[in-house]
């Protein structure tokens, strides 16, 4: 399948890694073109992240254990687009 766009629900403990070093294994891996991270909720001992990777034929695997190498870990896969092409999100009608 060839992946072109990950967003990820990743957590990772307030003192480390730093949103760069989680960057940095991710423009790492193979195929990665462009990447987000979004600060999301953030609570006593930890940080929820929203990362959304772009890019060719993304290795899922290969990214998730960048991440969990870099000291995060992958909470969860929010969306996934693969194909020739990206398609965004399209509302529906009601």
């Amino acid at each position: 399948m060839n992946i072109r766009r990950l967003l990820l629900d990743v957590d990772k403990a307030l003192a480390r890694p730093s949103l760069f070093e989680i960057g940095d294994a991710i423009s790492a891996c193979r195929g990665v073109e462009a990447m987000n991270i979004t600060l999301g909720d953030v609570d006593a001992e930890t940080m929820g992240l929203e990362v959304t990777i772009e890019g060719a034929n993304l290795n899922y695997a290969e990214i998730a254990k960048a991440i969990e190498k870099s000291g995060a870990v992958v909470h969860g896969v929010e969306q996934i687009i693969s194909g020739e092409r990206i398609i965004e999100r399209a509302e529906r009608a009601r």
